[in-house]
């Protein structure tokens, strides 16, 4: 179970003028309507906003978390958050730049607006004058014909204008096309805006650059049917200094659902930021004020081999999707794995995320001796290369070296009842698993 946000420890930093401003400095405004406007806006009486996610898979990941922390920072100024789920959106999915989606079933969409449901809830307050509320797109669009809909909502879009759309007109100049289903979305995006501004008086959408044209889709309808001027704010798609995709680990995506990625590898991913990524990435997903983080540059450019930056970050950002308790763990595992920290005191999902991170090999319960299992997880190739590191104390076990060439496993050794960690020198680690 993932523990709650402590809201308590979470603050805008006193030293801005305003919210906008912090925005800004913190690198979360790549495009926006009017900034005067927008600033005039955030800096006066509460107002409501929103931003939308989409069930297209079973959880959100890294790119939905700067939305979610822009919704806690706007929150945190007095303003009033919608989290919306796309029940309706998710049917049909927003258009990828490469190609067409493959449609989910009704069902299969439905469980994950509640699943996606229940991680934007973590983020947001429910209590007090500004309580955040959450909404459902299906809500208003279920009941909708298509009569109606382009009759009341599609008269008031050009073709022209919509195909002009970034992502429309990549796809549209792409060998697979795009279908009417995704080219029509921005009408629907469109229509959510013009539904939150009629029903709670929303005037802002937030959501990611890429996501631009769905976002005026939706300031420009309410500037047709209602006459009413509303903002928009695109943050930039976060990518790393040295060109690649920001949260893609050999094509897998870093999520927020800890059984897709483990609470362990979730830490190490930040904990492995390159210097010079690390400060932008301490604006964007923590709350650390601009004083604090003027410090960790400075530690950064005079020591950087502390890794204080990236110490700091991996442990805010843990323990906001996380929780104390996980992040505790996962700081112990990374401890134990380079040899600092003590593998008998991880809980079994951790130790088993530590595995899932190693080389590793699956063995019968009964093999036992060391020199086998050196074998068998690739850390020696032979067995009398394994004995000769054995005998030169080259060898540890759960990180206590073991200078025995006879030496076998123990079941206290065994730990969790089924994991034996061995290190060859002082950086090749292997698991060996033992079942049966």
């Amino acid at each position: 179970m993932t523990e709650s946000i402590d809201f308590e420890q979470q603050h805008n930093d006193p030293s801005f003028p305003n919210i906008w401003q912090e925005l800004k400095w913190r690198g979360l405004v790549y495009v926006s309507t009017d900034e005067d406007a927008l600033e005039e806006a955030l800096s006066g009486d509460p107002i409501t906003y929103y931003c939308g996610f989409d069930p297209t898979a079973s959880s959100l990941h890294l790119g939905h978390l700067v939305q979610l922390l822009t919704l806690r920072r706007l929150q945190l100024a007095g303003h009033k958050p919608l989290g919306l789920v796309g029940g309706s959106t998710g049917l049909i999915g927003d258009p990828r730049q490469t190609s067409e989606r493959v449609l989910n079933s009704r069902e299969v969409v439905s469980e994950w607006v509640d699943t996606l449901r229940v991680q934007i809830q973590r983020f947001l307050s429910f209590d007090g004058d500004n309580a955040a509320r959450m909404v459902n797109n299906l809500d208003w669009t279920a009941n909708l014909s298509a009569i109606d809909l382009l009759r009341d909502i599609g008269k008031n879009f050009r073709v022209g204008t919509m195909i002009k759309k970034e992502i429309v007109a990549k796809r549209l100049n792409s060998e697979e096309g795009i279908s009417y289903a995704e080219f029509s979305y921005q009408v629907l995006q469109g229509y959510d805006f013009l539904n939150l501004y009629r029903d709670y008086d929303c005037v802002l959408q937030t959501g990611g650059s890429d996501q631009w044209g769905n976002l005026t889709a939706g300031t420009e309808l309410i500037r047709k049917v209602e006459g009413a001027t509303v903002h928009a704010i695109g943050s930039p798609l976060i990518t790393n200094s040295d060109g690649t995709k920001f949260g893609k680990s050999e094509g897998n995506a870093i999520w927020l659902n800890p059984e897709m990625t483990s609470p362990y590898a979730f830490y190490q991913f930040w904990l492995n930021t390159a210097d010079a990524d690390v400060i932008d990435r301490l604006k964007v997903f923590t709350f650390r004020t601009r004083e604090e983080i003027a410090e960790f540059e400075r530690l950064v450019e005079d020591e950087p081999f502390r890794r204080e930056a990236q110490k700091q970050l991996a442990y805010d950002v843990n323990t906001l999707v996380h929780g104390e308790t996980a992040t505790r763990q996962a700081i112990a595992a990374s401890e134990a794995v380079f040899g600092r920290g003590d593998f008998t005191e991880l809980d079994a999902d951790t130790l088993a995320a530590v595995v899932a991170e190693l080389p590793s090999a699956t063995v019968p319960t009964d093999r036992r001796d060391v020199v086998d299992l050196l074998i068998d997880t690739g850390l020696s190739a032979s067995k009398t290369e394994a004995r000769r590191t054995l005998s030169e104390g080259g060898v540890s076990v759960n990180n206590v070296k073991i200078t025995d060439a006879e030496a076998t496993i123990t079941d206290a050794q065994i730990l969790q009842q089924r994991y034996v960690l061995l290190k060859r020198g002082k950086k090749n680690m292997a698991a060996a698993v033992l079942e049966g």
